[in-house]
């Protein structure tokens, strides 16, 4: 019975997955007479098996002549949780989903706002007074502190707005936060009120502001107290009469209709001009996280929690003491805070249960941040018993439909977290790393992203949300740990100390003492870390006439601990050293891009140099990097493998040597050293075997094979050679998966540095100024290969036979010459983007023409066309002087329509006299006969 239901709902799900998001909204699904003829089973059985499928949410019936049944999985990845009843009444999908758009345009905004009817209800009753007061709303000061919801309090008002009429359904919701241009008070007043041209150095032209464009709506300006004086009184004439002019006008008033609401974590009242208060009558405080209800904070929780949850299309299973963690955490952050911390756990907890059918998130996942909170948490027994009272053992979460609009932040980070965990752990199982290995780095990189994004909302915040006092004797805390432990503590570990005895001031409930003694059942620490902490309660008792009871001494003590003991782990450094001109900066930048900071070097060695002339840079690189956990050496070459004990002695620094290095070596280094935390020895050993496992592979085919290379050459071993290296590196990715790297190679010594390279590598092709004459080696010039002759020697080389293309092969040269040479010539447009919509546009003109553009002409006609776009943006293009024959104007009419590419690939539109001039050139370079007869022959 459940084989023969599987084999339903399979078909099912085959034949709805053929549905796009379109189809599905028409269609709705398949009736229950075609599985059964598909399937060979009686229709009774079939519709037996699907209601079943129905009462186990796995199917949704729509209950209509005849009736439908899709997947609900389909349904929710297109769509989202719309869903709630899986025997559904509407006729379609698409007649629910107009119904779920229509109930939800009619409700009120406010009514899916956590506490609405509870904490923010005096600012929800204020907010809507704002709205509806004639004739056009009050304006508006939002008050709170930073993370508290301000911006979505805001979006919210706007949409209760537009819900109840007071502004067209498509009017405005312009953000803007004064902050970011705090030091140029002129160019931010620029920003909203808009300039004319020469209004200040870099006003090329005239340009709208943030005012206008809000016309109709509403203008939020966040962080409002950094608006200049100027800028306020600006802002409140424009509020008292509708009127403003824009930066540089004179006499030249202009009018729109805006509804202002700021937002300011700030007192208004020594922020803000008196004059510019008395025009916004309304003002709302939105409450702190601390301040809102235990109900409220673990609603909260629950939601955010929610998000993830749908984000990752998986159930949470959360533990009671993970939602503690969670809300005791929250210390200067607020909700936002809470949402960086409820993504940090929900990232970790997806990545342990990858293959589950659902995550689970419980305290002994919990990070050390994490862990403080719910430490905090235990300790205060009033919340802790009103938590214990409302939560459950377990929290079952799913993702649901967020109803409120998703606001960005700056605690939203710029990665998604989930994304980054999945394809790294789908890349990372095919190069055949352990499951524990691949758990442990990406862990590590999850902290490392999530480290840098609190490094810079601390760095904002820090100012703001510690208190005044503590801020004061900061620099006595240092000197404190410095005396006591005889060694130098971060500024970030001072940062967190501070905000932590700043959270402990706020909060009285948490001076008092603990029992059991903490310091046998909770942390460990040394006898050192106890006595700085102790000297430090003795200065906030003296300075602040403060006592800290013991939890508190013994968790510093604690902290003081952890921080020691990471300042003093150490890494093992590394050094690459190859020959040629970029060989080691690129493996190096390669490996710092996809494993992040690290002590690592590259030393470049061109070829003209032997080792004695390099030793003293290679010397001051192994110092650079070390540790003092040792130095390992990655090279190229045999010969300098020979030297690492001359090395060693000139750094005064251990070191090891190993040879032919490539960037997955130098990942796998960086990945046993910073993630696995191997020594110099280990790393080493590591390496060999990787070698030896790759070598015993490799023996089946051939004894010693070679690296296949290419050689660029020009009259510079850097320069140009290094821009055609990358053209020819693009080009190969394009036709081949097989590693051939490109070896740039100065004419000077041309002869003896090629057959050097011969020796060491399979050298199939050559291309450039001058042939190196290499014995079975073909050459290539570089107008060849450009020109496109060449092309197909090197494709034929490369496969040996004609291959599916990943790009047009044609293209990627022509874009490697055009975006280098257009680099510095461009001064509006994106020379990557307009090459690539210039190059789309060519592919257009040769299907309207029927031909087939070489690649000098291409080269031409993106070149024409760059500088053409150039004029349009700057409005200053060309008037067409030119004789308007019949054959050019029918040439105009038949090529018109390819101008769509332009306009929306860089939303330019082109003038006639442009696209005349451009016709011009193309019956230069093509002839006058091949074009008319292709326009007579359309």
């Amino acid at each position: 019975m459940g084989r023969r239901r599987e084999k339903i709902y399979s078909e099912l799900s085959r034949r709805c997955a053929q549905f796009d998001k379109k189809a599905l909204l028409e269609t709705s699904g398949i009736t229950a007479s075609d599985l059964a003829k598909a399937l060979d089973i009686l229709r009774s059985n079939v519709s037996s098996e699907l209601n079943e499928l129905v009462r186990e949410k796995r199917v949704i019936k729509f209950i209509t002549r005849p009736v439908l049944y899709v997947p609900a999985d389909l349904v929710r990845s297109q769509f989202g949780d719309v869903i709630s009843d899986f025997a559904v009444k509407s006729a379609s999908l698409k007649e629910l989903l107009n119904q779920e758009s229509e109930h939800e345009k009619n409700e009120d905004a406010f009514s899916h706002l956590i506490g609405a009817d509870k904490s923010l209800k005096n600012s929800v009753k204020q907010a809507k007074s704002a709205i509806v007061y004639p004739p056009r709303g009050l304006h508006t000061l939002i008050l709170g502190p930073t993370g508290s919801g301000k911006t979505l309090f805001a979006h919210m008002m706007h949409n209760y707005a537009q819900s109840i009429g007071r502004i067209d359904d498509k009017a405005p919701f312009i953000d803007f936060n004064c902050a970011d241009y705090y030091n140029n008070p002129q160019l931010l007043i620029g920003q909203l009120f808009g300039y004319v041209k020469g209004a200040f150095t870099g006003a090329a032209r005239d340009q709208d502001g943030l005012v206008a464009k809000a016309d109709g709506g509403i203008l939020f300006l966040d962080e409002i107290h950094r608006l200049p004086p100027e800028g306020q009184e600006m802002l409140f004439y424009f509020m008292d009469t509708g009127h403003y002019s824009k930066l540089g006008e004179t006499g030249n008033k202009r009018e729109a209709h805006v509804l202002i609401i700021g937002a300011t974590t700030a007192d208004p009242e020594s922020a803000l001009l008196q004059t510019f208060l008395r025009r916004v009558p309304v003002m709302i405080n939105i409450p702190n996280f601390q301040s809102r209800s235990v109900s409220e904070q673990i609603e909260l929780t629950k939601f955010l929690l929610s998000r993830e949850a749908h984000r990752t299309h998986h159930k949470f299973h959360v533990s009671a003491d993970v939602v503690k963690a969670l809300i005791g955490s929250v210390t200067f952050g607020n909700i936002g805070q809470l949402k960086s911390n409820v993504q940090l756990i929900c990232a970790q907890g997806f990545l342990d249960n990858m293959n589950n059918d659902f995550v689970q998130l419980d305290a002994k996942m919990l990070p050390s941040e994490m862990q403080e909170g719910l430490h905090r948490i235990s300790h205060n027994a009033q919340i802790n018993q009103e938590l214990n009272k409302q939560l459950p053992l377990y929290l079952v979460v799913t993702g649901k439909k967020d109803p409120l609009l998703t606001d960005v932040d700056r605690y939203e980070p710029p990665f998604d977290l989930y994304k980054m965990i999945s394809g790294k752990y789908d890349s990372l199982t095919q190069e055949g790393l352990s499951t524990q290995d691949i758990r442990k780095f990406i862990a590590e990189d999850i902290k490392e992203q999530v480290k840098k994004f609190y490094r810079k909302t601390a760095k904002d915040m820090l100012m703001s949300f510690v208190d005044k006092r503590i801020m004061d004797i900061s620099k006595d805390l240092e000197s404190i740990c410095s005396q006591v432990l005889g060694e130098h503590l971060s500024n970030q570990f001072v940062s967190l100390l501070t905000v932590h005895l700043s959270s402990f001031l706020e909060h009285p409930l948490r001076k008092i003492d603990c029992s059991p003694d903490v310091k046998q059942t909770m942390f460990t620490y040394a006898p050192k870390d106890y006595e700085a902490a102790c000297a430090i309660a003795r200065l906030i008792d003296q300075r602040l006439h403060t006592e800290l009871p013991e939890v508190e001494i013994v968790y510093i003590a604690f902290l003081i601990g952890s921080f020691v003991e990471l300042s003093q782990q150490r890494n093992v450094g590394i050094v690459v050293a190859a020959h040629g001109p970029h060989t080691a900066s690129s493996m190096v930048s390669v490996v710092k891009e996809l494993m992040g900071d690290y002590p690592i070097e590259a030393v470049d060695m061109p070829l003209s140099l032997n080792f004695g002339d390099i030793f003293e840079n290679i010397v001051q690189a192994v110092k650079s990097v070390d540790q003092g956990a040792g130095v390992l050496m990655m090279v190229d070459m045999g010969s300098l493998y020979y030297f690492e004990d001359k090395i060693a002695r000139g750094a005064k620094v251990r070191v090891k040597a190993i040879d032919m290095v490539s960037t997955p070596m130098i990942l796998d280094a960086v990945k046993n050293a910073n993630y696995l935390h191997m020594d110099l020895k280990g790393i080493v050993d590591s390496l060999y075997k990787l070698r030896h496992t790759v070598g015993l592979e490799h023996a089946t085919t051939t004894e010693s094979q070679r690296q296949k290379a290419i050689l660029t050459i020009c009259t510079t071993g850097s320069g140009i050679a290094k821009r055609i290296k990358n053209i020819v590196s693009m080009y190969i990715r394009n036709i081949t998966d097989e590693e051939i790297i490109v070896i740039p190679v100065s004419i000077e010594g041309l002869y003896d540095n090629a057959q050097k390279m011969q020796g060491k590598y399979e050298i199939v092709a050559s291309i450039g100024a001058k042939n190196p004459k290499l014995e079975g080696v073909p050459y290539i010039t570089l107008s060849q290969f450009v020109g496109g002759e060449g092309q197909d020697i090197l494709q034929s080389i490369l496969t040996g036979k004609s291959l599916p293309i990943k790009d047009n092969p044609s293209h990627v040269i022509v874009k490697g010459v055009c975006e280098d040479s257009l680099q510095d010539m461009l001064m509006y447009l994106n020379p990557k983007r307009a090459v690539a919509a210039i190059l789309e546009f060519s592919d257009a003109v040769q299907k309207a023409l029927n031909l087939h553009f070489k690649n000098a002409t291409q080269i031409r006609i993106i070149m024409h066309l760059a500088f053409a776009l150039e004029r349009e943006v700057a409005r200053t293009p060309l008037k067409y002087e030119g004789t308007l024959s019949d054959e050019k104007k029918q040439l105009f009419r038949e090529l018109e329509k390819t101008l769509e590419v332009i306009k929306f690939k860089l939303n330019i539109q082109m003038s006639d006299g442009e696209f005349y001039y451009f016709i011009d050139m193309l019956i230069d370079e093509l002839g006058k006969s091949v074009l008319f007869d292709r326009v007579s022959q359309i």
